[in-house]
């Protein structure tokens, strides 16, 4: 066997591919797809395949060298840090893996605590106060912890100081040395206020995280005071820009009001981290991370930071709006995702949610496989092995780019409105939200974003898992702007189960029996797609079976029970049968019928034969299910 000489190109004997000639292969595949018409040109290709994120950059079917953006990413551990803050990247050790625990009952949290720590988790995030452990069990909670070995976070709120002045008695008594405390005191004013409101005067406590975050600086300097936490932006629905932004002007603010408390910039700098939401989309979540560290990079540079100063410190967490109540399993997949994106995206620090974290507080099971996903990807995924896994990615890099813009805009629109307090006392950044959140809640309707296991393959016999209920984080009522909702992606659909659940622990659980015309050749695709959607919405799903006489199907319709049906076949079965199967299932007291497939050219015979509506790819299934469970009496 002959060996190629070194430097000589296995491809070197073929012609070299052309993008032009790609775009006319992929437009005789889109012709026939149905996607292209024979008008189309070669050019539109593109942006046919294309597809527009949130904050409108489009994410598109093909990238080259070309698209890398100008002036270049810099290299691992050096300024703008968008190819992550050390030069090593995560290796060898890893990055932090952080357990968050929110009780309520100490004893219990103090024994998950030191099994996290036996078993992988290297810091500790402590949920205390409203919707939390009480402060005053702190000592019980870290009874058995090494203060000087495990870093602590705090997130106590409005009770931050005293949270902190526990976690500093609590070491002095056992004899720690300030040098030896690490972690983090998690003051967040301003996140504390977009979350529960704000009041008339500004968001309390900037000076008292001010006056933490000198006392941290002179005693205990591996403790960072503050905590630029952009989760109340995502958790309202919003974008990853809208995050990224307004994480900068906070985290202006908080650089502001640090250098004037006497702080100077490097300590200032030094005093915050960074809080992002990661999501199943990892190619986003990569993005979004590196474009946090350039855009930092860039503010501390304006502030006049020298090099070294600039990178950001960053937290990343799996994404509580993604979770769901249903098929919980699966956010198992969900947050190996999130984590896969947070550590290639080059997080200092990442905590996975347990899987059944919105069914309660998580067992020893789900904290188990929580803290496991970061190992498996550590160690036998060997991730960390790998300095920037994203580093040169046409796709990647240009991501980051047009996302690092996307924010940039939105950031500088918050400092013309007066900076992040004005922004979110006027309204501004409450309506840019909720306006996103709009749109993507439509495509949520729509299935254009789907949610496995909860709008897409539904499992109506599932027994969910029981767990001992969370605490409620009781939000303040503040004379004052109201503080931003906080939603999760599968709110309407979980809606319809919950309605159809009840429903059936009542009296029976709904139907709608799929009317399966002609052959099983005829009907398999249609009806495997209705019942699906309507499984969404908590519906059996009973067939007629093969088969095109009326009456027979009226029959089987009226032995089902149900008050709805919907007929599912072939365009030309359709044509033949439609009509009259439509008929006898009115005359057998159907309520409502619909017909999946698009309407077509006979939309007016189907109506005059009785047929309400269609079902099909792409329709409004949230506004289908809940006009099906209204006909259906499920209220």
């Amino acid at each position: 066997m002959s060996v190629p000489s070194a430097g000589l190109s296995l491809a070197a004997d073929f012609p070299e591919a052309t993008r032009a000639e790609w775009q006319q292969l992929v437009l005789g595949v889109l012709r026939k797809s149905g996607v292209a018409t024979e008008s189309s040109a070669a050019g539109e290709v593109e942006e046919l395949l294309a597809t527009r994120t949130y904050d409108g950059p489009l994410i598109r079917p093909l990238y080259t060298a070309d698209d890398l953006p100008a002036g270049g990413v810099g290299l691992p551990g050096l300024a703008p840090f968008v190819r992550g803050g050390r030069p090593q990247g995560a290796g060898p050790t890893g990055w932090d893996v952080r357990a968050l625990h929110a009780g309520p009952d100490a004893k219990a949290a103090a024994d998950a605590v030191l099994t996290d720590l036996e078993n992988g988790v290297t810091s500790l995030w402590l949920r205390l106060g409203s919707g939390g452990l009480p402060i005053g069990a702190l000592a019980t909670v870290l009874g058995e912890v090494y203060l000087d070995l495990a870093p602590v976070v705090l997130d106590a709120g409005a009770q931050t100081r005293s949270a902190a002045e526990e976690l500093f008695r609590l070491a002095a008594a056992r004899g720690v040395p300030g040098s030896q405390l690490a972690g983090s005191l998690g003051a967040d004013p301003i996140g504390l206020a977009a979350r529960a409101g704000l009041p008339a005067d500004g968001p309390a406590g900037l000076t008292e995280a001010a006056a933490l975050a000198a006392r941290c600086v002179a005693e205990f300097p591996g403790v960072r005071a503050l905590v630029v936490d952009a989760q109340p932006y995502h958790r309202a629905g919003g974008s990853d820009a809208e995050e990224l932004g307004a994480s900068l002007a906070t985290g202006v603010a908080y650089l502001r009001a640090l250098t004037d408390a006497g702080l100077s910039l490097p300590e200032a700098l030094g005093q915050l981290e960074f809080r992002y939401a990661v999501t199943a989309d990892q190619f986003s979540s990569i993005a979004k991370l590196r474009a946090a560290r350039r855009l930092w990079s860039r503010v501390a540079q304006v502030c006049g930071a020298e090099p070294a100063e600039r990178a950001q410190h960053q937290h990343a967490v799996t994404s509580a709006a993604m979770m769901t109540r249903r098929d919980p399993w699966v956010n198992m997949l969900r947050t190996t995702l999130a984590c896969f994106g947070a550590g290639v995206g080059g997080a200092d620090a990442v905590t996975v949610l347990p899987f059944d974290t919105r069914l309660g507080v998580p067992d020893d099971f789900s904290r188990r496989i929580a803290r496991n996903t970061q190992t498996l990807l550590q160690e036998e995924s060997s991730l960390i092995r790998v300095i920037d896994p994203a580093g040169g990615s046409w796709f990647v890099e240009s991501l980051t780019a047009e996302l690092a813009e996307a924010a940039w805009a939105w950031f500088t629109e918050i400092e013309r409105a007066g900076g992040i307090v004005a922004a979110l006392r006027s309204g501004l950044v409450a309506e840019r939200i909720a306006a996103t959140w709009a749109r993507r809640a439509e495509a949520i309707a729509h299935r254009r974003d789907p949610l496995t296991g909860v709008s897409e393959f539904p499992n109506l016999a599932e027994s969910l898992p029981e767990r001992v209920p969370a605490p409620a984080e009781e939000r303040p009522t503040i004379d004052g702007t109201p503080g931003l909702p906080e939603i999760h992606y599968d709110a309407d659909f979980e809606a319809l189960r919950s309605r159809a659940d009840t429903h059936a622990e009542a009296a029976a659980r709904p139907v709608v029996f799929l009317a399966t015309l002609g052959s099983a050749a005829a009907s398999t695709a249609r009806a495997t797609f209705a019942a699906n959607l309507f499984q969404a919405g908590g519906f059996e799903t009973p067939t007629s079976g093969p088969g095109t006489d009326p009456a027979a199907i009226a029959a089987a319709f009226a032995a089902s029970g149900a008050a709805v049906a919907c007929l599912c076949s072939g365009d030309k079965v359709y044509a033949e049968h439609a009509a009259a199967v439509a008929r006898a299932l009115r005359d057998a007291g159907a309520r409502q019928v619909w017909l999946a497939g698009q309407p077509g050219s006979r939309a007016q015979a189907d109506a005059e034969a009785g047929i309400d509506g269609y079902v099909f790819t792409g329709c409004n299934a949230v506004a289908v299910l809940q006009a099906t469970q209204a006909e259906a009496g499920v209220r």
